[in-house]
């Protein structure tokens, strides 16, 4: 019925007898309505093209992939998965490993409790041999989430690197309780 009324009140605008009452409302109806539609597409376009993006990179269109990423992007900078699914194909093809750090960055800008960022950006900084950046990203994704059993993989991983062999067993030992295998077979090389 609603749908009728503004129909009706916008013919009558236009006729030459028509009140401005109704062309000033049904006017701001139809802008209100716009923008409003125009939000809500943007927002979901942001989602849609990551969710493209992930099936052209499973399906090896890599060039597809990013192009979606960054689509995305464009039309939502606060969609915090954009810029850690455009970041993790920069990891994967190791293309720029240092553009995928500052894109885990701004998805933690974003959400600062987004813990696969804080996850990537570790193993992304370990690969770089950034171990105490590792390890700084590892400690804050256990401090969200204590149960995260590869952050203290990654942490141990990371303690290891830097010689620290007594610390990265506590963690291995953390993430074996936790139900690592990964991390049972480290304690069991490493920590005699």
């Amino acid at each position: 019925m609603t749908r009728r009324i503004t129909a009706l009140a916008a013919a009558l605008s236009l006729l030459p007898l028509g009140q401005p009452l109704i062309l000033v409302s049904t006017t701001a109806l139809a802008t209100a309505a716009v923008v409003l539609s125009t939000q809500a597409v943007h927002a979901q376009s942001a989602e849609d093209y990551v969710k493209s993006g992930q099936a052209k990179f499973k399906s090896r269109d890599y060039q597809g992939a990013i192009a979606d990423y960054n689509k995305a992007i464009e039309i939502n900078p606060q969609y915090a998965p954009a810029y850690v699914m455009r970041a993790s194909f920069f990891v994967y093809s190791r293309r720029n490993l240092q553009e995928s750090i500052a894109d885990y960055t701004k998805a933690i800008e974003i959400n600062p409790q987004y813990t696969i960022a804080y996850l990537m950006r570790g193993i992304t900084k370990s690969i770089l041999k950034d171990y105490q950046g590792a390890i700084a990203d590892s400690s804050k994704l256990i401090e969200i989430n204590p149960q995260f059993t590869t952050a203290y993989e990654i942490r141990g991983d990371a303690k290891k690197a830097l010689g620290d062999i007594e610390f990265a067993c506590a963690d291995w030992k953390e993430a074996t309780a936790l139900g690592s295998p990964a991390a049972s077979m480290k304690l069991e090389e490493f920590c005699q």
